[in-house]
């Protein structure tokens, strides 16, 4: 008997045994791959962060992995934090804490560690940088990215207490402080990061201020695969030049004293200078809103007969000016890096014969390399030329920062109108390296000038805002940030907000409303 196929019922057979396949298929799939996923999204155990002891990383030793849980853990006595006021928080958060020494060289020894939160990851890490001369971990600083969810990494710079005398008679030690250290750390704990989670973070962001600012910087031009997102606060850069700002004030009134200015005078010109350019928000909340256009003239406090209280002499205004200035090259004139804003009196070292002492630092044991220089030899044409030559692209950064950019980076800079780095000079750097960018990567940098803000935060000003979750979003979204809210904190407490708009454009009052709510201003192009 033969058989002959029916085509029809043959093809309806192979469809069938099609899908019965695909729910064989689906079915094992289920039953093989599902506890797998499910096994990966359980949060990681405290024994997960032990093991990480016995992670083989190369030219680092880690020497502490400890869980914490909610609420365990306590600052370090000593804990230091350089990025501005922060509101409160409750208990820390449960996390595994990974504490690594880094030897990329004979000579280098790097503290760091990596925080890693053990529920609620979300998925990102963060980069914390130091401030001042570094010397220890800013744990203060590295609370606000954990409470947020980002696992994170910061190092103490490559050396452990304060001063720059670690750089005497040891240049690994110098490159790991300028760049290696951040550079080390962030491969480091990056890699701490997939073992722990069992995956790389999907995205990095830097954030730092004052010293951590230039290492921002760095970052970017340096390694601009490191991180997706940079924020650069006040980055005095160039810092040897910047340094120069800080010793001018104290070498004039020590050198030239027949013009000096007397401590009690120091309120008076600042609230001249307020008066003269200060809007009705400015002045109601004590600061000078837009330095930049601002057209108070030393010469205005010119006394009209002798000496007084409430006026300054001939020497004495020109005084107030060169401070204004800032240090010039005696050779050619031109300023070395101006001096701050108007409406930072504060900050101009008016009456002051000695400076702070981190530009000393920079001068004695960068420069000179000599622990008993002194800066009142300071010499503003042989000093600076010896600062750029020992230090230039080591510690500063040019404004093309294009290899960051073109792979998509974004970088956030901002800085307070009342602290010694004058915005202005920041406001010069944006635009240059916008210029250098060109058109099609405009919208990857953003620079925010902060109305009454000091060093990195504190002042009369809204210092408190978002940074990391600004710039995350720039990148998840694609769309630059225009406008920050602000808040000003007491007690933890908010008292004021205000808005803070991307350069060149104000906050500008309204006219009605709160001067104390951010809905009563509208940032406007000047």
């Amino acid at each position: 008997m033969n058989f002959r196929c029916n085509s029809g019922v043959n093809k309806s057979w192979m469809r069938v045994s099609e899908r019965m396949l695909g729910i064989v298929f689906a079915l094992l799939i289920a039953f093989f791959i599902k506890p797998v996923f499910a096994q990966s999204s359980n949060p990681p155990s405290a024994s997960s962060c032990q093991s990480l002891s016995n992670l083989s990383l190369s030219n680092a030793t880690i020497t502490m992995a400890q869980s914490y849980a909610s609420g365990e853990f306590n600052l370090p006595t000593a804990s230091q934090g350089g990025f501005g006021a922060q509101p409160e928080i409750g208990p820390i958060r449960a996390f595994c804490r990974v504490a690594l020494t880094l030897k990329p060289s004979s000579d280098s020894d790097i503290r760091m560690e990596v925080w890693l939160p053990t529920s609620g990851w979300n998925g990102k890490f963060v980069g914390v940088a130091n401030f001042g001369t570094g010397g220890s971990l800013q744990y203060q600083s590295m609370l606000d990215p954990l409470t947020k969810g980002y696992a994170l990494a910061a190092n103490d710079t490559g050396h452990q207490g304060s001063g720059g005398s670690f750089a005497i008679g040891h240049p690994e030690k110098l490159i790991d402080y300028a760049y290696r250290a951040d550079h080390e750390m962030t491969v480091q704990a990056k890699a701490v990061v997939a073992k722990f989670y069992g995956k790389p973070a999907s995205r990095s962001i830097w954030i730092g201020c004052s010293l951590g600012g230039v290492e921002a910087l760095i970052e970017a031009k340096r390694y601009p695969e490191d991180y997706d997102g940079i924020v650069a606060g006040a980055p005095p850069n160039p810092f040897p030049l910047f340094n120069a700002m800080q010793i001018w004030g104290a070498w004039l009134n020590l050198n030239h004293p027949e013009s000096n200015i007397p401590a009690s005078k120091v309120d008076m010109i600042h609230q001249a200078a307020l008066k003269a350019c200060g809007s009705p928000a400015g002045l109601a909340q004590g600061f000078i809103e837009d330095p930049e256009h601002c057209t108070f003239k030393p010469e205005s406090l010119l006394c009209k007969s002798a000496d007084a209280a409430d006026c300054l002499t001939a020497p004495q205004v020109e005084r107030l000016k060169q401070l204004y200035a800032g240090p010039t090259d005696p050779r050619t004139g031109k300023v070395i890096f101006p001096g701050p804003a108007v409406g930072a009196e504060n900050e101009l070292n008016i009456a002051s014969t000695k400076p702070v002492q981190p530009p000393v630092d920079l001068y004695q044991s960068f420069v000179y390399q000599d622990p008993n220089w002194d800066w009142k030899n300071f010499d503003f044409a042989a000093s600076v030329d010896k600062a750029k030559k020992a230090l230039d692209g080591l510690i500063t950064v040019d404004s093309d920062l294009n290899a960051f950019l073109n792979r998509g980076g974004k970088l956030m800079l901002y800085v307070g109108w009342t602290e010694g780095h004058n915005g202005n000079d920041l406001a010069r750097y944006y635009k240059e390296v916008v210029k250098n960018a060109g058109p099609a990567k405009a919208n990857s940098v953003r620079l925010f000038l902060v109305p009454g803000m000091n060093h990195c935060g504190g002042g009369m000003g809204c210092d408190t805002f978002e940074k990391i979750g600004v710039v995350d979003q720039w990148i998840e979204t694609g769309k630059a940030p225009e406008e920050i809210l602000s808040s000003k904190m007491k007690d933890g407490k908010t008292i004021r907000t205000r808005p803070l708009c991307a350069y060149p454009a104000i906050a500008k009052y309204k006219g009605t409303g709160s001067m104390d709510d951010a809905h009563s201003f509208e940032c406007v192009k000047r």
